[in-house]
């Protein structure tokens, strides 16, 4: 069954009766859903998931560290609240007696949408083409299990927000060039911050199949992907001079997936673990504005009550697709594993899983 097929499966077959229940009886279902399934489940929950959901996850944390949670445990029912790419890291990584799960299907990620395989594979082509055997793939692990198994059998790796530094430093090692897929903000705030230049970075357009650069292309050192986040790219310089104007004494942190504008006029960036150390480890009374998914800024508020945090753009909304697992979702998808039908398990082809795993292995050997 294709992706679009299950996805439509997902919208179209979720009991009315689960959309008509109030917040207590949902809550009750998943309870004694969590009860009866005792170790046999697991359910990882991303930052940027709703209060309401992560309050029944049984760990969060970002993708890659719940993909690797999940494989560790014993449970044979992995329910991810995140994404799409999330749930198939977590299939890739997970023995074959565990399965996982995603509570709805329609929950995807506009970023690692924006980089299909079609497209890289023509990209590749065309780049190597004009470009020779320069060039190695780094893919964000924000990204489909596809893009990461083409990474993967091309000799490149995966990264993470935390660790991209270390492996475009390592990939620098193996080629001349690399090819930074899918979020150019997080390739080219890392890139810059080890030192290559703005005038030595490319865009390439999937949509145009056109690579953006003015000059000579052989001083081209990195080739970003024209993709990106749809949450972090709307935190705007103007809202760091508005802070800067109305509060002074604020200090802010951005995450690397904001634009190299804002990064750089920010006091701090870093990963979604670093924002949160970051908070946690202020001291009392600081105040913070933060440019990240705004369940997240609602959630360091609410556990960091003796300094002053707000977003840094105050009219942000929550990640809308992260936003698609909610209490009916979630409960669903617990009922169907206790009476034995489950949905919408996700189930990643083994010569891509196989291939994918070389590029996540080869991020985590550099580490």
């Amino acid at each position: 069954m294709s992706f679009l097929q299950q996805l439509e499966q997902s919208v179209s077959q979720i009991p009315d009766r689960f959309k008509e229940m109030s917040e207590a009886e949902l809550n009750q279902i998943i309870q004694e859903s969590k009860h009866r399934l005792g170790e046999d489940l697991f359910i990882p929950g991303h930052h940027y998931q709703k209060e309401e959901v992560i309050a029944f996850a049984d760990a969060r944390g970002d993708s890659l560290g719940l993909a690797q949670l999940s494989a560790n445990t014993s449970a044979k029912h992995i329910v991810f609240c995140g994404v799409h790419f999330m749930a198939e890291t977590a299939d890739i990584l997970s023995t074959d007696e565990q399965h996982v799960y995603l509570p709805d299907l329609r929950a995807g990620c506009s970023m690692a949408d924006m980089a299909d395989i079609q497209q890289t594979e023509k990209s590749w082509n065309s780049l190597t083409s004009q470009l020779g055997d320069t060039i190695l793939p780094i893919t964000y692990v924000n990204s489909t299990a596809a893009i990461k198994a083409f990474v993967g059998r091309n000799g490149g790796a995966t990264v993470t927000s935390s660790n991209a530094t270390s492996i475009i430093e390592w990939a620098f090692t193996q080629k001349e060039r690399i090819l930074f897929l899918p979020d150019q903000h997080l390739g080219r705030n890392t890139a810059y911050e080890l030192g290559v230049p703005l005038e030595q970075m490319a865009i390439w357009d999937p949509i145009l199949e056109k690579l953006h650069f003015e000059g000579d292309e052989q001083n081209i050192k990195v080739i970003l992907w024209k993709g990106h986040c749809s949450v972090h790219e709307n935190f705007t310089v103007q809202n760091v001079h508005d802070v800067r104007e109305k509060h002074p004494e604020m200090n802010i942190i951005v995450h690397p997936e904001c634009s190299h504008e804002v990064v750089q006029i920010s006091d701090e960036s870093g990963s979604t673990r670093k924002i949160i150390e970051t908070i946690e480890n202020a001291p009392a009374g600081s105040s913070w504005a933060i440019g990240t998914e705004m369940n997240l800024v609602k959630r360091l508020i609410k556990e960091n009550p003796d300094k002053y945090i707000m977003s840094l753009n105050p009219h942000m909304c929550p990640c809308l697709t992260m936003n698609r697992i909610d209490l009916a979702h979630l409960a669903w998808c617990l009922d169907s594993l206790v009476n034995d039908d489950p949905i919408n398990r996700i189930e990643v082809d083994p010569q891509i899983a196989k291939e994918a795993t070389l590029a996540l292995n080869r991020m985590l050997n550099s580490n």
